[in-house]
């Protein structure tokens, strides 16, 4: 299954981005801590260029704490960038935040010359629970949605201190396989992008192998051990009372609740990638395209070869 999600709203907020970096100081990416690889928005890396950039390790305490170390090494070695932990319904980790951005830009400070912050992130990721927790009250509408903000707004963090918020954008073509499973298992994508089934499916998969004590604690199933991935939703649904006629088990039911209790942290502290194995898919993925490419030049190229000649007088 090939996942792709890019509403119409997602072009208009490309284009809010672009302008609004003009007079951008630092840049914050907020990033899925479950997930911080494939929540890293490629299109947004190209538009932000060198600009000072603060990647946001969002949710960290549903995440694996070994995991979140590595990934904070990862973001911290990387040019006019700094990375921290961080859960947005905190209030004391948020004001961090502020004092980062001065870091990342100590030019900036005071009424001439105020701080402008723009923030960006994926669908669902949490920005709008960290506006309102930066500010101390219901700025921005949450909820657990993909795509709940639609334009931009404006916030006074301090005196001299400007955050733009921008909706959730994701990119038009999510070439990485795998991280496309984990952006839906996450929320990052409308639930008409896939099929609840297959990605519950691909999840478990990863958990089996990676996370079995928390599969096992939640779902008290003697054995992990049942056959395949869609067996193992089956187990589950049946250990949950997901029964139709006859028996059978209903796994768009079982699907619904594995992603749901994955999403609230049900299943444990839980990171779905390596900075390593992130970058090994990224790199099969990458060339997988430049193959794609040749072959549709290729294509293309032997199509206008083959095309006839426009008759002239002197062909008759």
């Amino acid at each position: 299954m090939t996942i792709q999600w890019f509403p119409g709203h997602m072009h208009l907020t490309r284009k809010a981005i672009t302008e609004r970096l003009d007079d951008t100081d630092v840049v914050i990416e907020l990033l899925d801590a479950r997930l911080p690889g494939s929540s890293a928005n490629p299109l947004l890396a190209s538009l932000i260029g060198t600009k000072p950039t603060l990647k946001v390790l969002n949710k960290q305490d549903l995440a694996d704490p070994d995991r979140n170390t590595l990934w904070l090494a990862h973001y911290n070695a990387q040019p006019q960038t700094r990375a921290v932990l961080l859960d947005a319904s905190e209030i004391a980790p948020a004001q961090k935040l502020i004092k980062a951005c001065f870091e990342l830009d100590p030019a900036r400070g005071g009424m001439v010359k105020p701080m402008r912050v723009l923030i960006c992130g994926i669908p669902n990721v949490g920005k709008s629970t960290l506006i309102n927790s930066l500010v101390k009250k219901r700025a921005a509408h949450t909820g657990d949605e993909a795509g709940i903000t639609r334009r931009e707004q404006r916030v006074v963090l301090a005196d001299d201190v400007y955050l733009y918020d921008t909706p959730g954008m994701l990119w038009p073509k999510i070439t990485v396989p795998e991280s496309g499973y984990r952006l839906a298992a996450s929320g990052a994508v409308g639930r008409n992008a896939y099929d609840e089934r297959d990605v519950a499916m691909a999840l478990l998969g990863y958990l089996r192998e990676h996370y079995a004590a928390g599969l096992t604690a939640r779902y008290k199933l003697p054995s992990l051990d049942v056959g395949n991935d869609e067996a193992l939703l089956s187990a589950i649904g049946a250990r949950r009372g997901c029964l139709q006629g006859k028996g059978r088990v209903d796994l768009q039911k079982a699907a619904e609740i594995v992603l749901t209790e994955f999403r609230g942290g049900q299943l444990g502290r839980v990171t779905l990638e390596t900075p390593e194995a992130f970058v090994t898919w990224k790199t099969a993925a990458d060339a997988a395209e430049a193959q794609r490419a040749l072959e549709k030049a290729a294509k293309e190229a032997a199509r206008k070869g083959r095309a006839p000649r426009p008759s002239t007088p002197t062909d008759h």
